[in-house]
């Protein structure tokens, strides 16, 4: 993680004044099996979309709060990045995409009996949304009932 300093001053201004949301107590289930009987999806906030999908829109206000299906045995080298921020470098995710969207990482876990499966689809988000009340109200209860309806054990989410 970067030093505040290291940020541009209109960027360091913006997160001083920023309204930063607290979760307390932040919602934790504990699993009820182990993991290599579990099945994983991927959550991850990178922006990454499909070659065929539409990317994030970076002129909504506030943050575009929709998310996109990516599927299981999508090659991860064809995923488009399309977030956002200025704050970090892009260009990591960029160059390996599996930074920011492990699904290569979890294919392999799967492969190696250290999760039971892999889900059938993971979502990706927009990362940066400074008005997170439409993602709250509506795109979170929307993406985790995709994941209950899959029947996902574990979500691992990869913040960007």
């Amino acid at each position: 993680m970067g030093n505040l300093h290291e940020f541009s001053l209109p960027l360091r201004l913006f997160l001083k004044a920023y309204p930063w949301r607290r979760i307390d107590p932040v919602p934790w289930t504990p699993l009820s099996k182990p993991l290599a009987q579990c099945r994983m999806a991927l959550v991850s906030s990178a922006g990454f979309v499909m070659p065929d999908q539409t990317p994030f829109d970076d002129n909504f206000k506030g943050g575009d709060p929709s998310f996109r299906e990516i599927p299981f045995d999508a090659d991860v080298k064809t995923l488009r990045e399309s977030h956002r921020s200025e704050a970090f470098g892009h260009a990591g995710m960029r160059a390996d995409p599996n930074l920011a969207f492990p699904i290569d990482r979890v294919r392999e876990l799967a492969a190696r009996g250290r999760i039971g499966s892999v889900n059938r689809r993971h979502l990706s988000c927009m990362g940066s949304i400074t008005a997170p009340g439409r993602f709250i109200r509506d795109t979170a209860p929307e993406a985790a009932g995709w994941l209950v309806e899959d029947a996902v054990d574990v979500a691992l989410l990869v913040p960007v």
